[in-house]
């Protein structure tokens, strides 16, 4: 089955990607993975060898019904497949516990596109994995890990939430149709909330500033905070009561000296 460029499909084709990815988010009989994007199930069915169940969400009705009748042929009966978008999906997931256990594992390869939007959603759900391992765009990922004074609105909106590394890189070569860029696994582990609350920041509150302080890049913090304190002499005050130079880019802090800053604004 051909891959649609509009749903942005680049189909796995690699065993040792998959088996990297399974590794990598230690699987076991226990444990439910989701799946997202199963495509043609060159991922699913290893996922089924290794978990106890697994659900896999595909937003390709065609692919989806295909691969449920094959995995049905293959005798493979703990994968559920639904069809459905998965960033429509996941709000649902607080109201229906039924179809995944609080302790479930994201493993998938996913579009391109969707990765940003996807993990920040995911991240910031209330039904949240316990571990996330991913295919995603190799330049993504060095952005995900970065630091100080790289640090980005993607790095500070995982790093939040959970430990994260690349384990590999993948050529292009490992997907069909080939993409124009090499790709990496990424694993977030030790997801929760803790860093909110230990630190007594309300992550709405937390995501409201960094996110308007990124919104113009390549500017001191003292003008990208004025959005969100009224004038440029309060966000001075702030900043300096937070001991962070004013004249200071967003890309230089670290998470710490963000909640600094968002206790002096809250």
């Amino acid at each position: 089955m051909r891959a649609k460029k509009s749903l942005g499909q680049h189909f796995l084709r690699c065993a040792w990607v998959a088996d990297a990815l399974i590794a990598a988010s230690r699987l076991t009989k226990k444990d439910t993975a989701l799946e997202i994007g199963s495509g043609t199930g060159f991922l699913t069915r290893p996922l089924a060898a290794a978990s106890g169940r697994v659900l896999a969400v595909e937003k390709d009705e065609r692919l989806a019904a295909a691969l449920s009748v094959a995995l049905k042929q293959e005798g493979i009966m703990n994968v559920e497949i639904i069809a459905a978008d998965i960033l429509e999906f996941i709000p649902r997931l607080s109201s229906a516990s039924h179809l995944l256990p609080t302790t479930y594992k994201l493993i998938a390869n996913i579009p391109y596109y969707l990765t940003a939007r996807l993990i920040r959603t995911i991240l910031e759900s209330e039904h949240k994995p316990k571990l996330v391992a991913l295919t995603v765009q190799k330049e993504v990922a060095q952005r995900i890990v970065a630091k100080p004074p790289r640090m980005n609105l993607l790095a500070l909106s995982v790093q939040a939430f959970g430990s994260v590394k690349i384990i590999k890189t993948v050529p292009a070569e490992c997907f069909s149709p080939k993409p124009k860029v090499d790709s990496a696994i990424i694993v977030i582990s030790d997801i929760s909330d803790d860093f909110f609350q230990k630190n007594g920041v309300d992550a709405k509150d937390f995501f409201r500033v960094i996110r308007a302080a990124f919104g113009q890049k390549r500017k001191q913090l003292v003008n990208t905070l004025t959005s969100v304190t009224g004038d440029k002499k309060t966000a001075q005050e702030i900043l300096r009561a937070a001991r962070i130079d004013p004249s200071s880019r967003p890309e230089a802090l670290t998470l710490i000296q963000w909640v600094s800053i968002v206790h002096a604004i809250i």
